[in-house]
């Protein structure tokens, strides 16, 4: 996956924070199915959730979205003739979606009603401008299972044989292989930490002289190169740093009211 300037900047401790937003306020029905009701309101939930997702509003999409709300409505009319509505386990599936919802809606009002100050986001941002440094690594890695056979490729690439084409052949990152072993430019703390110091102390055009394990496997690591970082201005990522401060916020939340329960 390439990464653009943003989205290298915000990867460390980076998350995916989705919240649902305020039920539409539109009324009326959209339809009727055996003399059954389906709400506007459901069909504009469906299309703020599609254009969420990068979809493009407009009549086809509307049409394909109420088409399938009639469909849904006509198969969950046949689905209650039989009583599956009533089954224990449909009944309990039930319940954990409408759990869910509700959880999703917690969590919005919770970024509705906890601002960020200024400050905190400037803190955050000179923060992780510290954390990802004032350099960028270019590198490739070959990622196998075990250290002898890492310590195999090393001896095999120090005697002549090819990077890239070992790479292809026996490396487990199925996102490099392909190119053989190369990965994007990016900050050493873009990585996990084995792998980050390793960079680190590697020399442009240089290899590991030994393997580098980390949770993944064991690395076989080249650098290629090197270029100052490229920073984007506050101004740039300012509201991605705030859902992250949001969301480190609520997660420090989420276990105050665990800590607080009491559970049996």
């Amino acid at each position: 996956m390439r990464l653009t300037r943003l989205s290298q900047f915000l990867l460390i401790g980076s998350f995916c924070f989705v919240a649902v937003g305020v039920q539409a306020q539109s009324a009326g029905t959209m339809a009727r199915v055996n003399g059954v009701a389906i709400p506007q309101s459901r069909l504009d939930l469906m299309v703020k959730a599609s254009i969420s997702q990068g979809q493009e509003d407009g009549p086809e999409l509307r049409k394909a979205l109420r088409e399938n709300l009639i469909t849904e409505e006509v198969l969950a009319q046949e689905a209650a003739k039989k009583g599956l509505d009533r089954k224990p386990e449909v009944m309990q599936q039930i319940e954990v979606a409408k759990q869910a919802a509700i959880i999703r809606a917690f969590q919005a009002d919770y970024i509705e009603n906890n601002a960020v100050g200024s400050d905190t986001l400037r803190r955050e941002y000179d923060m992780l401008k510290i954390q990802m440094g004032d350099r960028e690594y270019k590198a490739r890695h070959i990622l196998v299972k075990t250290e002898g056979e890492a310590r195999d490729i090393i001896a095999n690439l120090r005697k002549g044989a090819d990077f890239a084409k070992i790479a292809a052949e026996k490396s487990l990152d199925e996102g490099s292989k392909v190119s053989g072993g190369e990965l994007n430019w990016s900050p050493a703390a873009a990585y996990v930490r084995p792998f980050a110091e390793a960079l680190g102390r590697l020399e442009k055009g240089k290899l590991t002289e030994t393997p580098v394990q980390t949770s993944f496997g064991w690395h076989v690591i080249e650098l290629i190169d090197t270029r100052p970082m490229d920073v984007p201005p506050f101004e740039e990522v300012k509201e991605n740093i705030r859902q992250r401060v949001l969301q480190r916020e609520f997660a420090a939340y989420v276990q105050e009211l665990r800590g607080n329960a009491k559970v049996e």
